[in-house]
């Protein structure tokens, strides 16, 4: 199976680039025409994940150097930024009133500021799986408060979109949220369960996708603006 999924990895990450790039236009689109904040919220979310996955596939034709290795830097810095966004996407999920929404835009930013510092604080290192080139976290340089905070910062967010998606099923029918959260969780625990820990980036890609696209999905059926 390993060598399977090596042997498809470069053209499947381009596959995976160009729909996580469509969905991410769609939900800047419903934001737009729907004037749906929770989709502006999600589709910054989306756009994260797309130059992740574009400078991951990037990393299929590019040299290792100074170029890619400039361009891998934002990876961390968007991820560690935009995440956070789950939080009053959760919110507004909840439908909690202006004063719950304040206190999380509040945690929100705050978190925010220190994942962006995070992200700036991660040392780089080239990294070669089946003809890809990345630059990940150099251990050892890397700060251990920067990778404690980008680790957290990888499954807090999604736990919780989790936890309130099954309550927003609940209580309005509505599974999306849920799904999404549960996409993600999953393919980020694929790899370390099958023991293929340097695949993590390739597989986890698959459940940001399917994230996004239930993102999409929720977010299409929504009727009028936010509240």
């Amino acid at each position: 199976m390993r060598e399977i999924l090596i042997s498809v990895m470069p053209v499947t990450m381009w596959v995976l680039t160009a729909l996580n790039l469509a969905l991410t236009l769609s939900l800047f689109l419903l934001w737009r025409k729907r004037k749906l904040t929770s989709a502006l919220w999600m589709g910054l979310v989306a756009f994260g994940l797309f130059y992740d996955a574009l400078i991951l596939s990037l990393g299929t034709v590019l040299p290792e150097g100074s170029l890619l290795q400039g361009l891998s830097l934002p990876r961390f810095v968007l991820h560690c930024g935009l995440i956070p966004l789950l939080f009053p996407i959760c919110a507004e999920g909840l439908g909690l009133r202006r004063g719950g929404r304040i206190a999380v835009w509040i945690v929100t930013g705050l978190i925010m500021a220190v994942g962006v510092a995070a992200g700036f604080a991660t040392r780089l290192e080239p990294q070669t799986v089946g003809g890809v080139i990345r630059y990940a976290s150099t251990k050892g340089l890397t700060p251990g408060w920067s990778t404690g905070i980008q680790n957290a910062l990888s499954y807090g967010p999604i736990i919780v979109l989790m936890v309130c998606g099954v309550i927003v099923w609940i209580l309005r029918k509505r599974p999306e949220l849920f799904l999404s959260g549960l996409a993600m969780f999953i393919f980020s625990a694929l790899a370390p369960a099958t023991g293929n820990m340097d695949l993590m980036f390739f597989i986890s890609m698959f459940g940001e996708v399917l994230m996004v696209f239930f993102f999409w999905l929720y977010g299409k059926k929504r009727q009028g603006a936010d509240k």
